[in-house]
């Protein structure tokens, strides 16, 4: 079970907690988006849909990452609509993997990729980008390659700690990667919350397009967690593979859910921008409380998480987060749920009102000055 929500559970059993556990954006879902998904339910739109998903929304995704991000996909053979980017990882992965594959990832890194990796029979390979600022680099990968790998996944922005990769990060790997039999996998779910500059792809890179799987989604950029809509970007000699898998496995994405979607990639292509203001903003602040208690963390430059260290607290990260819960009832995730490069850090999320971050910084403030008395 992932680490996020066994500690997620365990806070609904504290009475009054605050918990900044879950990556869950406070914003409701725009109310166009909500209205075309009445309009589908009423217009009978409830069958089931091509098993890529509808054309229409296909090509709304196309036109999105190509006016976004520069990405070119053909709508008809190169995009599927999947139950969120959770089954898009599975998707990808399980046609990509086969018995004792390699997979190079970071770490600390989001628990959803590892146990697809080992369901595959397939061998995850966590490099520690501690020293690197968090983010994986291409003289690490190189050094990590062996004749086992498959797959490299680059989850930019970052769950957990919230870094980007600058275009001359990604060009690098770009370099050691080109014409190698090795997939990437581009988790590129919170590319809309980027607060300086663009989102960078290594999609873009010259060569690395017909190697690459791109994930994307609406939870995030459009606070529609709960209608479960994701796609998968690659070339069309993946995606009729991927597409068998996703077949068998979910026939096809929720047919309201994709109404919805419709409208949030026409209509809504700006709905992210005041949320990634209000984000921006909480992120400012926490940072600078965490700052100030002298718990050190990277700024963050997308995604909407903090990624402070612990170190030197005589803790490990289980044991800070369940005493931090008990004595002030503010919940944050253990590093180590982020596999074991992550121990000695805790995650924070910042996807809540200010009032509810004001509140939880300062127990937090008080509770290390309990910790830590001068």
């Amino acid at each position: 079970m992932s680490g996020i929500r066994l500690f997620f559970n365990r806070v609904a059993q504290v009475p009054d907690a605050i918990s900044l556990t879950i990556g869950l954006p406070d914003f409701p879902t725009p109310e166009h988006v909500k209205e075309a998904a009445k309009a589908a339910i009423t217009a009978n739109h409830t069958t089931y849909t091509h098993n890529a998903g509808l054309l229409a929304l296909r090509q709304a995704a196309v036109d999105f990452v190509s006016s976004r991000y520069g990405q070119q996909y053909d709508a008809e053979t190169e995009v599927i609509v999947t139950n969120g980017a959770s089954e898009a990882i599975d998707t990808s992965l399980r046609t990509i993997l086969t018995e004792g594959s390699e997979v190079i990832l970071p770490g600390p890194v989001y628990p959803g990729y590892e146990p697809i990796i080992r369901l595959c029979g397939a061998v995850p390979v966590h490099v520690d980008t501690r020293q690197t600022g968090f983010k994986l680099t291409a003289e690490a990968i190189a050094a990590a390659l062996t004749d086992k790998t498959r797959c490299v996944i680059l989850p930019y922005p970052s769950n957990p700690t919230g870094v980007t990769l600058a275009q001359a990060d990604v060009a690098a790997i770009a370099d050691v990667l080109r014409d190698r039999e090795v997939f990437v996998l581009s988790d590129e779910i919170y590319s809309e919350l980027v607060y300086n500059g663009q989102h960078v792809s290594i999609a873009n890179e010259p060569g690395l397009r017909e190697q690459t799987i791109v994930i994307n989604g609406l939870s995030k950029s459009h606070a529609m967690t709960g209608w479960r809509i994701g796609f998968t970007f690659a070339p069309a000699a993946i995606t009729r593979h991927m597409l068998k898998i996703h077949q068998y496995n979910a026939t096809c994405a929720a047919s309201v859910s994709q109404q919805a979607a419709l409208a949030a990639l026409t209509n809504g292509v700006d709905d992210a921008l005041p949320m990634r203001a209000a984000y921006q903003e909480r992120r400012d602040y926490v940072y600078q409380r965490l700052q100030a208690m002298g718990l050190a963390t990277e700024r963050p430059e997308g995604a909407f998480y903090l990624f402070p260290s612990i170190s030197g607290m005589g803790r490990t990260s289980h044991e800070f987060a369940v005493q931090l819960l008990e004595s002030t009832r503010v919940a944050v995730v253990p590093g180590d749920a982020f596999s074991s490069y992550g121990e000695g850090y805790v995650r924070i999320s910042y996807a809540y009102g200010m009032d509810v971050l004001r509140e939880a910084m300062d127990r937090m403030e008080q509770f290390m000055k309990e910790l830590r008395p001068e």
